[in-house]
This record gives structure tokens, sequence and C-alpha cells, in this order.
């Protein structure tokens, strides 16, 4: 469907180079190796032991050489080392879906040196307190350890104390779809955090747990810390690196707009698609959202996500092409699973990028489309440089954290009306 009436002006547009934390690990595999050693992980790992270690489905910086760095020191202790899977419904739910996400993050046998071991089976560990049965993945259970390695960060859809981190990982990570479905049903009618940690408690008590390793990213999509914690300290520990992971986070240069204008989303950038905290809409299937953005617009779904559209419903806009790239089934199966069917939605789609400007800027109220605030950039992972529309250029000029990194010039649309997909590249 077009837009029959292109509006005559759309405003200019300048790149911002944000200034944001940037705490960084220098050595990958030399910090994890080291993280381990302090823990005293070593001297529970005997000969021939059978160590689980969690693979799971998010984008992570050096996920392949973190994983490979505790293969190799579970195997330097004597122990056999494998991965695991621990994505919930993530790839359909299915195990052949959930090795090609791993294969699409890069985490190979070939990559991480050691065997991956997936199976969708689980074994009820024991009942939580809600009355509920606690699901574990069959093969971690069945391991002499498991090694739970995530990393830490504000959730997309809750808040609290605990949000997304190693307790999720041992929850609805290592639950597989069966447990997955159970523990975001139990969500609906009980507190986040009040679930996270039942289940979080009785499988720190009950199965092989020989420890966490927790990941936190800094805004630019690099490593900034790596630490290792025991099974006793998890419960304490991670609401600490929660508010270091909160403080490092991506951030949009500035927080209103008329449009947000996103070039991908998908399942290795954020669990909804997009990370709800950076663009400022946390959705509850039971409450409202929040609106410091009026409309958001999707270009692509990322190639990691293997179609994966979840989170597509929180956006109004979107390109024809991601609706005719997502994969319907395995979107649902996400959604359902997670208890959100409103991430599954279908928004207004355009063939163009100008057909969605167009429609976007004819529906903001009494600002002239081209004095309308919109912000245009890659994911809510990248957001070192953004592109801003001239609305924002006498702030941009004022604040020592942004540089402002071109002249204003027009959108560069193409004869065909869409912007390049390699933009960023450039």
């Amino acid at each position: 469907m077009g837009h029959s009436e292109p509006l005559a002006t759309l405003p200019r547009f300048f790149r911002v180079r944000q200034r944001l934390p940037r705490p960084r690990v220098a050595s990958i595999e030399e910090t994890v190796q080291a993280e381990l050693r302090r823990c005293g992980c070593g001297e529970h790992i005997r000969p021939g032991m059978q160590v689980a270690i969690t693979a799971g489905s998010r984008g992570i910086a050096n996920i392949p050489i973190i994983l490979r760095s505790i293969v190799r020191f579970v195997r330097r202790h004597g122990g056999e080392p494998f991965l695991v899977p621990a994505m919930g419904s993530h790839g359909g739910g299915t195990v052949e879906g959930q090795v090609r996400v791993l294969e699409k993050l890069g985490i190979t046998e070939e990559a991480c040196e050691c065997p991956i071991r997936a199976s969708m089976e689980t074994v009820v560990v024991t009942q939580a307190p809600q009355g509920f049965p606690i699901h574990f993945d069959r093969y971690a259970a069945e391991a002499d350890h498991v090694i739970v390695c995530g990393r830490v960060k504000p959730h997309t859809d809750f808040s609290g104390a605990v949000e997304s981190g190693l307790m999720k990982m041992l929850l609805i990570g290592l639950g597989k779809h069966a447990g997955a479905r159970i523990y975001h049903r139990a969500i609906f009618d009980h507190d986040f955090d009040e679930i996270v940690r039942a289940v979080a408690q009785e499988v720190l008590a009950r199965c092989p747990i020989l420890c966490g390793v927790a990941i936190l990213e800094n805004a630019y999509d690099e490593t900034a810390k790596i630490e290792a914690v025991l099974p006793s300290e998890i419960l304490e520990r991670e609401p600490e690196l929660l508010e270091l992971a909160k403080e490092w986070m991506p951030r949009l240069p500035f927080p209103r707009s008329h449009l947000l204008l996103i070039d991908r989303i998908g399942k290795d950038i954020s669990g909804t698609g997009f990370d709800t905290n950076v663009v400022d809409r946390k959705v509850s299937e039971t409450g409202g959202r929040k609106a410091s953005h009026c409309y958001i617009a999707v270009r692509s779904l990322s190639p990691a996500t293997a179609g994966n559209a979840t989170g597509i419903g929180l956006a109004e806009l979107c390109r024809s092409r991601v609706l005719r790239d997502m994969d319907v089934a395995q979107t649902r199966t996400n959604v359902i699973t997670a208890g959100h069917l409103s991430g599954a939605r279908l928004p207004l789609d355009y063939e163009t990028d100008r057909e969605i400007l167009d429609v976007a800027l004819s529906v903001i109220g009494l600002t002239p489309p081209e004095q309308a605030r919109v912000l245009w950039f890659q994911d809510t992972l990248h957001l070192a440089e953004v592109e801003c529309s001239q609305a924002y250029h006498a702030e941009a000029l004022a604040r020592e954290d942004l540089e402002v990194a071109s002249e204003l010039r027009p959108l560069p649309l193409g004869p065909d009306g869409n912007l390049p997909d390699d933009w960023w590249a450039a």
C-alpha cells in the first residue's frame, strides 16, 4: 500500500557521535581464566567429569571467544566440556532451530572447541513454592557440573533488582521451551522478581551449578566486564552487576522524538528485537506503553535472527520486506511462550523508506515535517553514531557529550525511495 501524496519537504540530517562510558576487557581469554581461577572452579573439576556450559541466543560481543576460554579452562583441569543451547523457546522451540541460532552467532563446535549437545528434553527438578514444576535441561542435569554463562543487562519487559542475567538463564534458558512457557505464565500471576528468585534458589540448591560467568557490555557493543560468580553469591551479586550494566548501556542522544527509524531488529540484538530500555517502550500485556518516541519504524530483520521478528508489534511502521522475511511460526511460538502476544502484531508496511517517512511525518500534530524530530540508527546495540534531524542541531552543538560529525544534508534516499543498507559502514 502506498502513500499517494508525498510530503514536499523532509528535514535535513546530521550525524552525531556520542561520548559514552567505555570500560573494556583488554584480554578476553586471560580474564576468563583468571576469574575462574579466582573462584576456585578448577578445584572441583576431576578428570573425566562432564561439564555443561550454557550458550544463549543473544548477540553478545566476543561470545565464541568467551565460551572457548571456559572450555579450555575445563579441559585444562581434566574435565570434558560441552555446550548446551540455553534459550527457552527461541529457534522455533526445536533442536535444529536452536543449533542454527548458535551457528549464526558464531557458536559452533569448531569455534568453541567442544561438542554441542542440544535437546528440548528436560527433567523436573522440583515444585516451586508457587506450585508449578521447575524444568532443567536434561543434558545439563546429567552433567557433573554446569557453568552458566550469560550477559547481565536490563530486561526488556520487567524492572526490578533482578532483570536479565544469570538467574534468568537458570530458569528461562535452561528450562527450555517447556520451562519457559510455565515461567512466563507464572510471571503473569506473580511478580517477575519473585518468580526469578524462587526458581533460581531451587535450581542453585538442587542442580550441579559450578559457577556463573557474568558478561557486561559497554555502549559500543564491547565486552566491559567478565566476572565469575559462585552459586552462593549469585542472588546477592547479580543486582549489583545490573546497576553497572545500566550505567554502561547504550542510549539515544536525545530522549524524545517523533520518529525512530531503526535499520534492523532481531533476537540477537534483544529479546524484543530492539531494546525497549533504549527506546523507552517497556510493554506489559496488562499495562500501557511509554510514549517518549511517537512512532517506531523498522527497516529490516537482522540475518542472525533467522526470521524471528518478535517485537515487530511494538513498531507502528515497517518496510514490507520485514514481513516477507518474517518466519511467522517461529515468531508466534516465541511470543506465545513469553506471554506477550502484542510482540507479533503487524505494523503498517510500505515498500519504501520514503513512504514510511511520508506517513509518519503526516501524523505528528502541528509540527511541520521539516521540523520533525527524527533519529535514524543501525540497531539498539549500536548507538555510538546516530543520524539526527535538523531540529536537534542547535542542542547537539551545545552539548559536550556529543560530537557533530557531519554537516546538515538531505537524507540519502535513492531513486527507488530507499535509504542505503550499508550507510553505517561508510
